[in-house]
């Protein structure tokens, strides 16, 4: 299993901020959620979470319209 395969970005005003790798996907959603949490009210904030193995990103926060 691949220890950094579940790749957390947080970016605040376009700059990179907290990078955070997880092996298991339910781990590193739970940790997009707290992300959220703690560091929402940075300016302009974004949580992105990917799948380094795939390329896809598999959910942002907010939301993309």
């Amino acid at each position: 299993m691949n220890s950094e395969r579940f790749h957390l970005t947080l970016t605040s005003a376009g700059r990179p901020v907290q990078h955070g790798w997880w092996a298991s996907e339910p781990t590193a959603r739970s940790k997009f959620v707290a992300w959220i949490g703690e560091w929402g009210d940075l300016p302009d904030a974004r949580v992105t979470l990917t799948d380094e193995e795939t390329g896809t990103t598999l959910t942002t926060w907010p939301e993309t319209p």
